[in-house]
Parts: structure tokens; C-alpha cells; sequence
């Protein structure tokens, strides 16, 4: 009976916790980004004042740690935690205040409160995101964060393993570009295949300098150049998955043919 309820609580985990991304995906994501590291979370905080990462809100890596740390016993019954950490979620999407965050004083300067969340989520909803809230482990999303190089060291890098540059232009308002971003861009598929064939660097085209001379119409857009910092192709828009690994392998098979009729330089 026993090893049948560790079973029961497993599936549970498993399905809520696919269900919860789903609900952080579709109503949090906007403002939360999933993950940052905790150093490069510091630098933007406690250096920066958040001018690298220009956050509108805390990042769930940053939630999850201050909810098992501050809310009810983190070393008491498992169970028990996480009941006080959904008490906790419930009162506070229905009413958020200030004085009631877990985030720290100093990083809460950066933000506004958040919106009331009444009536935003269903049961079903909010018991998903408790139970992705509960069981999220960052160290299970490292190796699904894209990482972006400043365009110097692309470059330098893009010759050097004879790889494409891939630039993602980007803006802080558009919703396009975060969906690309948590839906793509995080995707295993398409990171491995990025890392194999190019070097990545993201651009926000409202407030980073424009390497190259190109400039896009919309956002988003990518543009792949040759290790030789040629044009070879510019794709406008957002993409699912399975198009963006073929843009991909179109991006590369124009460089080969640019190989084939010898401007390779």
C-alpha cells in the first residue's frame, strides 16, 4: 500500500509538473524568466543595478529558493512544506503585497507588485503551478539555457571552429521574441544543434549596438553569416521547433554552396 502511494504521488508530480511549465509558459513567462544563474543574478542586482539584465520580475530560480527558505520549515515534513508554501502562493496571487514578499528589500525596489492573479487561474491551474513551483530543480534547466556570446568573441569563435554566426534580433516589448525564446530557443533539439554548427549572439535591437550592417524590419529576426562574417540568410518571425531546425540546416547548406562556387574568403 505504501510503495502504491509513492507511485500515485510520483504520476501526480509528473503530470502536474508538465502541466504547471505549460501554466508558467502561458502566464507567467511574460515576466518571469525560468532561469539565471545566481552570479549573474548578483552582478545585475547588486552591480548593475539591473541595467544587464533589465528584469521585470523575479525569476523563478529566484522564487523557488526564497519559498522552500522563508515559508513555513524547510526541514520539517515534506509534505507539511509544501501545503504551507501552497497556503502561502494561494493568499498571495489573490492579494500581493509588498510587505508580505518573500523577495529581498533590494531586489523588490526593481519591481512593481505584481497584479492580483483572482480569478486568473483555475483549481486546476494553480495546483499545477504549486506543484512546478515545488518541484522545479534548476540544476534539471542549465543545460537547457541558451547561451549567447557578445558578437567580438563570436566572431573570434566562429573562425576559429569554422561555425556560423547566428544573431537573433530581439526587443524587450516583443512577445514573439519570448515565445521563440521559451518555446525554441530553451528546446535540448535545438540548443544541440546550435552549439554543433554555430555560434549564438542576441541582440535587442531598442538598446544594443548593431554589429553588422543589416538592418531588420522586425522582431523577431535572425540573421546567419558566414565564419567570414558574410550574409548568407535572414529569416523574419517566430518559428515552431520543427521550422527552426529546418532554418537551420538551410543556413548551413547556403554556406556550403557559397563553399562549392568558391567565395569562401
Amino acid at each position: 500500500m505504501k510503495n502504491l502511494l509513492h507511485f500515485f504521488l510520483f504520476v501526480s508530480t509528473l503530470i502536474f509538473g508538465s502541466e504547471g511549465k505549460h501554466v508558467y509558459e502561458k502566464k507567467c513567462a511574460a515576466c518571469h524568466e525560468l532561469y539565471i544563474p545566481m552570479g549573474v543574478l548578483e552582478k545585475n542586482f547588486m552591480q548593475m543595478d539591473n541595467t544587464l539584465l533589465h528584469l521585470k520580475a523575479p525569476t523563478i530560480n529566484q522564487i523557488v529558493y526564497r519559498l522552500k527558505t522563508r515559508i513555513g520549515d524547510p526541514n520539517g515534513d515534506a509534505e507539511m512544506h509544501r501545503m504551507e508554501i501552497e497556503s502561502f502562493l494561494e493568499e498571495y496571487f489573490e492579494t500581493p503585497d509588498r510587505e508580505k514578499s518573500i523577495c529581498l528589500p533590494e531586489i523588490l525596489n526593481y519591481f512593481e507588485t505584481m497584479p492580483s492573479m483572482k480569478g486568473e487561474l483555475s483549481e486546476e491551474e494553480f495546483e499545477a503551478i504549486v506543484t512546478f513551483l515545488y518541484e522545479y530543480a534548476p540544476k534539471a534547466y542549465q543545460e537547457k539555457v541558451m547561451q549567447y556570446e557578445p558578437f567580438k568573441e563570436a566572431s573570434a569563435k566562429a573562425l576559429a571552429e569554422d561555425k556560423l554566426i547566428m544573431i537573433f534580433y530581439t526587443a524587450e516589448h516583443c512577445r514573439y521574441c519570448k515565445k521563440m525564446e521559451n518555446e525554441v530557443m530553451s528546446d535540448p533539439d535545438v540548443i544541440k544543434a546550435l552549439e554543433k554548427g554555430f555560434v549564438s549572439v542576441k541582440i535587442d535591437v531598442e538598446k544594443g549596438k548593431n554589429p553588422v550592417d543589416f538592418n531588420p524590419t522586425m522582431t523577431p529576426t535572425f540573421l546567419f553569416l558566414s565564419p567570414q562574417q558574410e550574409q548568407l540568410y535572414r529569416v523574419p518571425g517566430s518559428w515552431v521547433k520543427e521550422d527552426f531546425l529546418e532554418i537551420l540546416r538551410e543556413a548551413k547548406e547556403k554556406y556550403n554552396q557559397t563553399l562549392k562556387k568558391g567565395t569562401k574568403q
